[in-house]
């Protein structure tokens, strides 16, 4: 894609001489079609996909299990405003944010199974 746009461009700077003008509007209407593309194939479904991810933190309750960032499984015992206290093993809770915790693959099925 990228060869074909330096083609296109190369070919406009080379009417550009013939032409005059038209060849600066081609330039600029190239530029908004390409950042089109990057809006629509990069940025959108990232900011979707943040968003999701934020529904799903900020529905976490107790009993949830999770995943933490480092890789930890555990269960959810506490759930405070950004924080969340997580029982690892028998009497061994760790406190957590809420910015580095996954819901466990299970939980997150069954909580989309309920949504629909």
């Amino acid at each position: 894609m990228l060869n074909y746009i330096l083609l296109l461009m190369n070919g406009t700077a080379a009417a550009e001489g013939a032409e005059g003008g038209q060849s600066q509007w081609s330039f600029w209407i190239m530029m908004i079609l390409i950042m089109v593309v990057f809006y629509f194939f990069m940025i959108r479904p990232q900011t979707k996909k943040q968003k999701e991810l934020q529904k799903q933190r900020d529905a976490m309750k107790k009993g949830d299990k999770v995943v933490t960032a480092g890789g930890i499984y555990g269960e959810i015992k506490e759930v405070q405003e950004t924080t969340l206290i997580v029982t690892i093993a028998k009497d061994v809770t760790i406190k957590v944010s809420k910015d580095s915790v996954f819901l466990d693959a299970a939980d997150a099925n069954q909580a989309a199974n309920e949504k629909k």
